[in-house]
């Protein structure tokens, strides 16, 4: 089974573009673990919070790699947690930083945050200069580490059509 992970800034259209290609590829996807844990735990974190989210988002692939065929997509990974953990707390947990040693991706799809802002009170940042300064640290770290990833931006239709290319170009033969 093939690992794709949907990464980029907030209300970047990550959770309705894994919906969709799960949709379309007749698999499942693994939901974003943050957004569940802040809304039973509230929206303020800490570190430790980050690092429980960290194990959460592992559990919440694993239950979904059960349920998948061929493909599983992934809303979301600890690419995430590594970018918020240092830009609120300026630093990572080491654990995390090992796990994002591991191969467990055969692509990463990098979402622009060129989509409108979508209020919710578990986001942080709206300012669009904000957004795409995250969106930078998010391409920066996929080039540093080598991972293939894959940019998708634009208006919903192109970037579920840009997304199945991607993703069909790294499909085994």
């Amino acid at each position: 089974m093939l690992r794709i992970s949907l990464t980029g800034p907030e209300s970047a259209g990550k959770s309705t573009l894994a919906a969709q290609l799960a949709a379309h590829y007749g698999t499942t996807w693994a939901p974003e673990y943050a957004r569940q844990y802040l809304e039973e735990n509230g929206a303020g974190y800490t570190l430790a919070d980050l690092e429980a989210i960290a194990h959460g988002q592992l559990a919440a692939e694993a239950a979904a790699a059960g349920r998948a065929s061929r493909l599983l997509f992934c809303d979301t990974d600890l690419l995430v947690v590594k970018i918020w953990a240092e830009n609120a707390f300026g630093t990572c947990p080491a654990w995390v930083l090992a796990e994002l040693a591991k191969p467990r991706y055969a692509l990463t799809l990098l979402l622009a945050p060129d989509l409108p802002w979508a209020p919710d009170p578990l986001r942080e940042h709206p300012d669009p200069a904000q957004r795409w300064h995250f969106y930078a640290l998010y391409r920066q770290e996929l080039v540093r580490r080598g991972w293939p990833f894959a940019e998708v931006s634009g208006p919903a239709a192109e970037r579920l059509a840009q997304a199945v290319a991607a993703v069909a170009a790294h499909l085994p033969v």
